[in-house]
């Protein structure tokens, strides 16, 4: 497990830790096996894990629907939520527009950063609920795609 050196008087040891169970520590020094207990109890270090959210597309449509239809197919209404709160710069779509997944619809403004929302599913545009110069908000209603 681990190696030690250690110089006790003047006389060098060389201690391999083999194994420890609760307070009693296996090692080999200089070749000779002792069984050793210690006054405190060792614990193994615990690596912490860091758990996720699932994501979840921001459309509002039956995730059954998602799960067995074809990508080829069209999936039905859905909304663009606003993912972050900021500020609407520019619309680059209009009101009856076909988008593909991935077409680029508005610009946006958060934390000092211009983004873009593109679409994540393809269909007509059915309505814009924003203007430029709008403050959005998380979870607010932008687009709505048929």
């Amino acid at each position: 497990m681990k190696k030690f050196k250690f110089t006790v008087n003047n006389n060098n040891y060389d201690v391999n830790v083999i194994s420890y169970e609760g307070n009693t520590v296996k090692i080999d020094v200089n070749g000779r096996v002792y069984d050793v207990i210690v006054d405190k109890k060792l614990e193994t270090i615990k690596t912490p894990t860091l758990v996720r959210t699932k994501s979840e597309p921001s459309t509002e449509s039956h995730k059954a629907t998602l799960k067995t239809s074809s990508p080829s197919e069209r999936k039905g209404a859905g909304v663009i939520k606003a993912p972050l709160p900021g500020t609407i710069i520019k619309i680059l779509v209009n009101v009856g527009d076909f988008v593909k997944t991935g077409t680029h619809l508005l610009i946006w403004e958060a934390m000092k950063m211009e983004n873009n929302l593109a679409a994540d599913r393809e269909g007509t545009i059915k309505s814009i609920t924003v203007k430029p110069g709008d403050a959005i908000l998380e979870g607010d209603v932008l687009v709505e795609i048929e």
